[in-house]
């Protein structure tokens, strides 16, 4: 694919509508990708506060993610270096226990194509089920043990739980998680982007 055909592809997912009469909020989609990207970020969907600044994980979960792969603020929002591709563009809203989750589609309309123009992809990073529903060839019964599983993915994916502050919990109940994991994301986030 030319740049330029990239680039168009690009602005018309930034221009998509197609949940408008949806989403409380309004629509602003929020995507950050590159044909040279050789890392993907596949999560869920903007919060409020990404959906307001446009800036994905302008938060504190961006502040967490970053310090789990081991990069700094400029080499995450480099695009030539990461993309950045939630299940769904847009903020979702509002539900009873948080954010809603991602609009289908999001990810039916336009997941494939993207990740058809990304061919320098070393890494995926699968934060989260719905990103692990789209982006795993088999998953285990919960997310954790899907995670704990996370060396059957082999060398190009890497599951892992959604950085959210939501997530403390699970994150002191899952001591390994820090111990066994994130060094090997590490090393894995430096090694594509080498």
């Amino acid at each position: 694919m030319s740049d330029n055909s990239f680039n168009v592809q690009l602005a018309s997912i930034r221009a998509c509508t197609l949940c408008e009469d949806d989403l409380e909020a309004g629509v602003r989609p929020v995507v950050q990708a590159h044909p040279k990207a050789r890392l993907l970020i596949a999560g869920q969907a903007p919060g409020l506060k990404v959906h307001q600044s446009g800036v994905p994980f302008d938060d504190a979960s961006g502040d967490r993610l970053r310090d789990w792969m081991g990069v700094d603020k400029a080499t995450f929002y480099n695009e030539e270096q990461v993309a950045i591709l939630p299940m769904g563009f847009c903020y979702p809203g509002r539900g009873r226990s948080g954010d809603l989750p991602p609009r289908p589609i999001c990810a039916e309309t336009w997941r494939n194509a993207l990740i058809n123009s990304l061919p320098n992809i070393e890494l995926t990073l699968v934060i989260g089920q719905y990103a692990q529903n789209w982006h795993l060839p088999f998953q285990q019964s919960t997310l954790t043990a899907t995670i704990q599983d996370w060396e059957k993915y082999g060398s190009s994916l890497m599951p892992l739980p959604h950085p959210s502050p939501r997530n403390n919990i699970w994150l002191k109940r899952n001591e390994w998680f820090e111990k066994e994991v994130l060094p090997v994301l590490k090393a894995r986030v430096a090694a594509a982007l080498l």
